[in-house]
């Protein structure tokens, strides 16, 4: 056990392309779709793409004990997730062999950079290393909703984070997505008004046949139709325990998602605000072992000075404090730092088990952008992106 900690933390200081002391969000563009598309992900980023799974197999190899190609070998003996992605996204799945053939990488190796939360759900049935907050914001009194989300990863990420910009097509609005190389998505936006962040809630039961989220994700900002968006996101087998939250042109939607169970999460409040860290709340179809994390137990009786619950707490005390909520105070949010153990903005440390990779405000007027920067964001700027404007 001792090791599979160390794994979800071991820093890997390897052939980035940013440090910490001058941390800096690298930007492409890519059109196209499917193998295409992939293609200039892989080429354009082929040395990083090399470099982050060499990355990812010395942090697997120092902590589990066993050669990195063993452990992938086994991995993929247990996951059966190509039948679901073929089924719901097979776009995506010619878009990872693209990015495999691009970047000169064989396919399992791009694969598993893509399965983060179904990784972590094959090696440890424990909450660690998860610690992304979010939060929701519908648009009220003529003003714009939000969507936004620090997200955080393990420490062997630093110096990777990429901005991807997908351009238009004929079925596909333009896209603005969070990554880093080699990944289709960890969360993002539609020049249309649609966007989705999630959390990892490992306590809810999984699925080896399921879509994966970052397969999820890409599908629903794939989309523009508001009802095809809410169908699909109840509808679709989830391979990982995970929250969903999604605006859509100023709504705002949060689901709790496990492999037996979608359960929407409303708090009630006034102003419309949802906000979720990485425990489940309304949905109990949880792991066995898991049942002190039950959304039914009493409120006495639930884990209240474990980290996920004192990061919920710091963001409900300022998405219910006001009527009416702008991007000043999410950020003072994404910034906060009540308990010094367990804040919502996760420094970057050497010794750290993770870190905050990047953090993102997506806002839902009437032209759509993104406030985004790579690390923690008290140590640096929101920088504005647009969409491009139609032609």
């Amino acid at each position: 056990m001792k090791q599979l900690i160390i794994l979800l933390g071991l820093i890997i200081t390897v052939g980035c392309f940013g440090q910490t002391s001058d941390r800096e969000l690298k930007t492409v563009t890519f059109s196209g779709k499917g193998y295409e598309l992939g293609l200039q992900h892989g080429k354009t980023l082929k040395k990083e793409i090399g470099e982050i799974i060499v990355a990812w197999k010395k942090n697997a190899s120092s902590a589990l004990g066993k050669d990195a190609d063993i452990i992938l070998k086994n991995f993929f003996e247990y996951s059966k997730f190509d039948k679901a992605i073929k089924k719901w996204t097979p776009e995506l799945f010619e878009e990872i062999k693209g990015i495999a053939d691009g970047s000169e990488q064989k396919l399992n190796d791009v694969l598993v950079l893509n399965l983060l939360d179904e990784f972590w759900v094959y090696i440890v049935d424990l909450q660690m290393n998860h610690h992304c907050s979010g939060v929701g914001v519908p648009a009220s009194n003529g003003n714009p909703g939000y969507i936004s989300q620090n997200m955080d990863l393990e420490n062997y990420t630093e110096g990777f984070q990429v901005l991807m910009r997908l351009k238009r097509t004929d079925n596909r609005p333009e896209q603005l997505i969070l990554t880093h190389p080699g990944l289709i998505a960890l969360n993002g936006m539609n020049e249309q008004g649609v966007g989705v962040c999630v959390n990892t809630i490992m306590e809810l039961k999984a699925s080896s046949t399921g879509l994966p989220v970052a397969f999820v994700i890409r599908r629903i900002i794939n989309s523009t139709d508001r009802e095809d968006v809410l169908a699909f996101i109840q509808n679709v087998n989830h391979a990982s325990g995970q929250n969903y939250i999604i605006g859509i042109r100023g709504e705002v939607f949060d689901f709790e998602a496990s492999a037996h169970k979608v359960v929407r999460f409303d708090p009630k409040n006034k102003n419309g605000t949802v906000y979720h860290t990485n425990h489940p709340i309304v949905n109990d179809d949880i792991k066995k072992g898991f049942e002190k994390y039950s959304p039914k137990l009493k409120e006495e009786l639930k884990p209240k000075n474990s980290n996920s619950y004192l990061r919920l707490e710091a963001i409900e005390n300022r998405m219910t404090s006001s009527q009416n909520i702008d991007d000043s105070l999410i950020k003072e949010a994404l910034r906060s730092r009540d308990d010094k153990d367990n804040p919502v903005c996760n420094t970057y440390s050497e010794n750290g088990y993770g870190f905050t990779f990047a953090s993102i405000i997506m806002t839902f007027s009437e032209n759509p952008y993104i406030q985004i920067l790579a690390g923690p964001p008290d140590e640096s700027e929101y920088k504005r992106v647009d969409f491009t404007e139609r032609k």
